[in-house]
């Protein structure tokens, strides 16, 4: 079954951020596939986040 997908970005990187994606895509039926950082070289925080989801095409 071929798949779909949807990348979402954000330069909100908390824990809160990130769960309020991870739960309004998952609620639409999005299955989380990856989530990636993009980091700053002078900072050992995350300045973005790259969270790909997927989902079956019928």
């Amino acid at each position: 079954m071929p798949l779909e997908y949807k990348v979402v970005e954000t330069s909100d990187v908390t824990s809160e951020a990130l769960e309020e994606i991870l739960n309004e895509w998952t609620r639409q039926g999005w299955n989380l596939d990856t989530m990636q950082f993009a980091m700053r070289d002078s900072s050992k925080r995350p300045a973005m986040a790259f969270v790909t989801f997927t989902r079956s095409v019928s």
